[in-house]
């Protein structure tokens, strides 16, 4: 699927992928600035989430609660230098349960990933505009 949107679009767009999805796990990649977390903000208001969304650049997860209690999990794995961190931090037992996962800068943990995820391509084609392919 693709989808050219504006920014004032992206909760639309964030409704579409999680109707869309067959699996809870969304690697995001993009250049910086693209608007994966922008668009990871919309999809956890648009699971439930009433919690303020931040990358966790410095953190590497977040963790936001649904109003059914339930997590969502983001992960911005830019400043992770190897995948022997994210076992450190314990990323493995994150990627194993049932629950939402969004993950920046994915191509960092290959290896640790199933079969089992989408993928969303967010491309910046000018300031307000992107175009996205999910599969």
């Amino acid at each position: 699927m693709t989808i050219a949107y504006g920014l004032d679009e992206v909760d639309e767009v964030a409704q579409k992928i999680i109707e869309y999805s067959k699996h809870k796990i969304i690697l995001f990649e993009g250049n910086l600035g693209a608007g994966k977390t922008t668009l990871i903000k919309a999809l956890v208001r648009a699971l439930g989430s009433k919690e303020y969304v931040s990358s966790p650049t410095f953190s590497l997860l977040n963790e936001y609660q649904t109003e059914d209690g339930d997590p969502i999990y983001h992960m911005d794995l830019y400043r992770l230098k190897t995948e022997n961190e994210a076992f450190d931090l314990g990323l493995e037992e994150v990627l194993e349960n049932d629950f939402w996962k969004f993950i920046e800068w994915p191509d960092k943990i290959n290896s640790l990933l199933s079969s089992n995820y989408h993928s969303a391509k967010i491309i910046s084609t000018n300031e307000k505009k992107r175009s996205l392919e999910f599969i």
